[in-house]
């Protein structure tokens, strides 16, 4: 589950993490009630305006500026709310501002001059440890500093069994170039963030920039966040910062509906039961010339309601020229299943307007294929994988 950076810096904040400090604002008006409060609160003059989307690369798109009074502050935030957002990592039509940051202004003067970090900590799935992984070249896409110049780019694992290691935040703040208070405040800031992922059950925590103020406090000036969904239930007061809007509605009303579904980009539709079959199942329509509209699984239950359910879900993508439905009859018989295909068919009526083949193997396949075929419905019937992959490809072409 993916969080606003409001969000994730309170869960840093709870943790003793140094955050820029902000306000929500959903409108102009509150936007500038926010920042006089930020101002009586802080003596910030200036304040930064910021777009709340699960989207990076905000600032290219015109989602984060720079405010240098009241009226500033009005006009920028009235331009950012209701906009549609277009950044690297949205697509064309870009996503809706609902809600703005006002944050405080913490590049200000001062002895020495600011520099910005980069720092995240998730998981190595190659090791099975998590790891901080971090750089001097804070505020870049870390994909374009991977890239270019791979050797500032750092990794430090940690150890399960110990957790992380006071000499390796002393490490890290050594490998990004600090000494004195600046030092000190970095390690203090790298357990916390430690402590701060593992206690949230976090599967991201990214900071860019991570900041290091002209007076050498270490702060978090942006926070990416995402926690992990099956830990949701002992974390209800994260579950509670769910923002639907932000996220695709197919997948929201099929999450409702107990299915587990991903919308993709292709064109043919699947309908399958247990996550490995249907991984196979998107290799089997990519070889077959088609490319998969979604991954869905229905899991053990697979009535005339519930394919109904998923036929209904199926079908509210435009795109979808065909749907294959490849179910293993384990746990629930397959002539259970082609009566609920028959069944959901013969409810939906007109609803249904592309093609349908209907693999189905294990306990009473043979049953199931003679209900498939002596319907009378528009639906095929599949025996083999290379047969079910033969009739999608003629489907399609």
């Amino acid at each position: 589950m993916n969080l606003h950076e409001y969000q994730g810096k309170e869960i840093l904040n709870s943790f003793g993490v140094r955050i820029q400090r902000g306000i929500v604002a959903t409108t102009a008006d509150e936007a500038v009630a926010a920042a006089k409060k930020l101002t009586e609160e802080t003596g910030t003059g200036w304040h930064v305006i910021k777009a709340q989307v699960h989207a990076g690369g905000r600032g290219k798109g015109g989602g984060v500026k720079l405010a240098k009074n009241l009226d500033e502050v009005k006009e920028i935030a009235g331009q950012i709310i209701g906009m549609d957002l277009v950044t690297p990592q949205t697509s064309a039509e870009g996503k809706r501002v609902h809600q703005v940051l006002v944050a405080e202004d913490v590049y200000y003067p001062g002895e020495s001059e600011t520099s910005e970090f980069y720092v995240s900590v998730l998981l190595n799935r190659a090791t099975g440890r998590n790891m901080i992984m971090y750089s001097t070249e804070g505020g870049m896409d870390i994909e374009t500093v991977a890239e270019e110049t791979p050797h500032l780019i750092f990794t430090e694992e940690i150890d399960p069994a110990t957790g992380l290691l006071p000499f390796q935040a002393r490490k890290i703040a050594f490998n990004l170039g600090l000494s004195g208070k600046a030092f000190k405040e970095m390690t203090k800031f790298i357990a916390a963030l430690y402590t701060a992922y593992v206690q949230s059950d976090s599967s991201l925590f990214e900071i860019n920039p991570v900041l290091k103020t002209s007076d050498d406090l270490i702060m978090a000036v942006d926070a990416k966040v995402t926690i992990d969904d099956n830990a949701l239930y002992r974390r209800k007061q994260y579950a509670e910062m769910r923002d639907l809007r932000e996220e695709n509605a197919i997948e929201v009303e099929a999450n409702a509906l107990g299915l587990n579904y991903v919308d993709l980009d292709g064109n043919v539709g699947c309908m399958v039961n247990g996550a490995g079959l249907a991984m196979a199942t998107m290799d089997l329509i990519k070889m077959s010339g088609g490319e998969p509209a979604n991954f869905l699984d229905v899991g053990g239950t697979a009535d005339a309601k519930r394919v109904e359910e998923a036929f209904r879900i199926i079908l509210k993508d435009p795109n979808v020229k065909a749907i294959l439905i490849n179910i293993f009859g384990g746990i629930v018989r397959c002539d259970r299943v082609a009566q609920g295909v028959v069944d959901a068919y013969k409810n939906m009526g007109d609803a249904i307007n592309v093609p349908i083949i209907v693999r189905l193997q294990g306990t009473n396949a043979d049953i199931a294929k003679k209900l498939i075929d002596n319907s009378g419905l528009d639906v095929q019937s599949a025996v083999a994988f290379k047969e079910a992959a033969d009739k999608v490809k003629a489907v399609l072409s």
